[in-house]
């Protein structure tokens, strides 16, 4: 895969995708300009990932141990935030004041010293879970038949402990929408490259770790794919349009909260 790669269109027809793709060019074309990234309020960029870094069209056992509170930085909308640590202090992340985090029994299979630790909102609806010490699986075969056009909504890179090698970029935050009947998106850290050419079967929120360490996840799921009609959608994300997509990214206030707590992830190496 080329840097080429990071902005090509999926080719969907129909003039409002058109549109969106030229006004996505624009946007890419700025952020090439500038050098920077944009805090995250943009049109979807179709891309594929790379070796390079991804284009940024997006803003930013018992319960884990609460430290002490920290103010809400911009474009996140939660006043007030704790910081949850797990009895070994080997992770870390903020989450808003009133969110509910709990560990849970990591998943047969998973390497020793593995964490579970499920986040929820204050009303205790299911948000993202967190995952360590996950047993490292290859990228599964995906027959250019069976490849569907994904977008990268928003791709902000973040600093953690990772593997490099074939396959994989530097870790990223990232919102990706992949086309089935419907748009379906989620959220996650992964630098784990999604397909070639703007199209895969599945695109994994996973991290490769350190050697020895296995991978890890933080994400609402471990792998978007496209989903059937008769099958269950959430905790995936469903949109009629990628407009919508994109309002959940730059206008929502859900995503904003969650972006701020994947960004804050801290692993000890």
């Amino acid at each position: 895969m080329t840097g080429r790669d990071l902005a090509q269109g999926s080719g969907t027809a129909g003039t409002r995708n058109a549109a969106l793709r030229a006004g996505v060019a624009l946007a890419v074309a700025a952020v090439a300009l500038s050098g920077c990234s944009s805090d995250g309020k943009g049109a979807p960029v179709w891309t594929a990932g790379s070796s390079a870094t991804e284009s940024t069209t997006s803003a930013p056992a018992q319960s884990p141990t609460p430290s002490a509170s920290v103010s809400a930085t911009p474009g996140s909308t939660a006043s007030a935030w704790k910081v949850f640590t797990d009895p070994a202090k080997t992770v870390g992340f903020e989450v808003p004041q009133d969110w509910i985090v709990q560990s849970v029994a990591p998943d047969a299979g998973t390497l020793p010293g593995a964490l579970k630790i499920e986040v929820k909102d204050a009303k205790g609806a299911y948000l993202a879970t967190l995952q360590t010490g996950l047993a490292p699986q290859p990228v599964p075969a995906c027959p250019d038949g069976d490849a569907r056009n994904y977008v990268v909504v928003s791709s902000v890179p973040v600093d953690l402990p990772h593997q490099g090698g074939e396959g994989t970029i530097d870790p990223h935050v990232v919102f990706r929408v992949i086309q089935g009947y419907k748009y379906f998106g989620s959220y996650g850290i992964t630098n784990v490259v999604g397909g070639a050419g703007g199209k895969s079967c599945a695109l994994p929120n996973v991290v490769r770790g350190p050697d020895g360490k296995g991978d890890y996840s933080f994400a609402d799921l471990t792998v978007l794919k496209p989903l059937a009609p008769d099958q269950k959608v959430a905790p995936a994300k469903a949109f009629d349009t990628l407009d919508q997509a994109a309002k959940y990214v730059n206008d929502g206030s859900e995503f904003a909260n969650v972006q701020r707590m994947l960004m804050s992830l801290k692993i000890k190496n």
